[in-house]
């Protein structure tokens, strides 16, 4: 544990030097090829740092914080896009909007704001997940994997909305949240594009479906250069979780993480595009609990058919819990260890 944690500070020590050198060299750098090429060393190098791990929980976050986040942003602030531009006023803000996932919230009276007893709620049943992997009950094998990939999503919001917690004190700025309980979502576009991890959906509208949009319009109708521009964004979203699962499991992958974001792409395209149609327009939004059953079953059957196969594999999600405990029992035995230094 000692080796990863030396890791994890000389990565993120090469991090900070390399953000560093993109916010004071390429600014000054006209916006375009050769601004790209200034900053393509960096996203380069943050495509191999996960691999500087052995432990999942680690390797994972840093692929989803440096090798999909920081370098769509930096690559669209080669072409003067995306959050970094206007350049922040100091380099811990161009740092911190670089690789963490957060956003500046635009129009913050709009938002409503989930209850505090909701985020309670997610917590305690974070922690009853917890008790019950550390102590294994004997449960039929589908319903244990329905709790780990249960435990993955809570994870994943807790973290993040922590995250957003912080950074919007220590910012002293309003950010945009990063989950709008997507368990409601009453269709692919409504949960990806309103409710799933907030932040990165934004991030793949600027970076990947904008300017695919935007060349696509030149080549064909406006509708099919929408559609495109969806189904690039996710086929892109599709690759990267691809590319995290290979950090986390280092075995040849197997496609079906892209497929599930190939598929939901499409369905989300599709349903734009149909949407638009006069009588969709008037029948869709007055059947709102047989869209939400419709997309949950939809959700269900496409995570069983595609997410679950390799997760049973590579089994990374008990890993990732092990790896989890691990990690609090060492700092736990360490801080026990100091404590009964000083008071001795």
């Amino acid at each position: 544990m000692e080796e990863e944690l030396k890791s994890l500070v000389k990565v993120w020590v090469c991090t900070i030097v390399s953000i560093s050198y993109c916010y004071y060299l390429p600014p000054k750098i006209k916006a375009g090829v050769f601004r790209f090429l200034a900053v393509f060393p960096v996203c380069s190098m943050f495509l191999v740092l996960p691999m500087l791990f052995s432990i999942s929980i680690f390797s994972s976050y840093t692929a989803f914080l440096l090798s999909a986040l920081s370098n769509i942003r930096l690559l669209l602030f080669a072409f003067d896009q995306g959050p970094l531009v206007p350049l922040p006023p100091n380099l811990f803000k161009f740092i911190c909007f670089t690789c963490f996932p957060i956003l500046l919230q635009q129009n913050p009276k709009s938002q409503d704001h989930i209850p505090k007893w909701v985020f309670a709620v997610k917590v305690a049943i974070f922690g009853i997940l917890l008790h019950i992997f550390i102590h294994k009950p004997n449960m039929p094998p589908t319903l244990l994997l329905g709790l780990h990939l249960l435990h993955v999503y809570l994870s994943l919001e807790l973290l993040l909305t922590v995250l957003k917690v912080l950074f919007t004190i220590i910012l002293k700025c309003e950010l945009k949240p990063q989950f709008n309980e997507p368990y409601l979502a009453t269709s692919p576009q409504n949960f990806w594009g309103r409710r799933w991890n907030l932040v990165v959906s934004a991030t793949l509208r600027a970076g990947v479906y904008t300017p695919v949009r935007r060349v696509c319009n030149r080549l064909m109708s406006s509708g099919w250069a929408r559609s495109m521009g969806i189904f690039a964004a996710f086929l892109i979203s599709g690759l990267f979780h691809e590319l995290t699962f290979f950090y986390v499991t280092r075995e040849t992958p197997t496609w079906e993480i892209t497929w599930f974001f190939v598929l939901h792409g499409l369905c989300t395209a599709a349903e734009v595009a149909v949407k638009r149609t006069k009588f969709l327009r008037l029948w869709w939004p007055e059947r709102q609990a047989v869209s939400w059953l419709l997309m949950m079953g939809f959700l269900v059957a496409t995570v069983v058919w595609l997410i679950v196969p390799p997760f049973i594999r590579c089994n990374p999600i008990e890993r990732g819990v092990s790896e989890t405990l691990l990690v609090i029992d060492f700092f736990r035995r360490k801080f026990l260890f100091t404590f009964s230094v000083i008071i001795t």
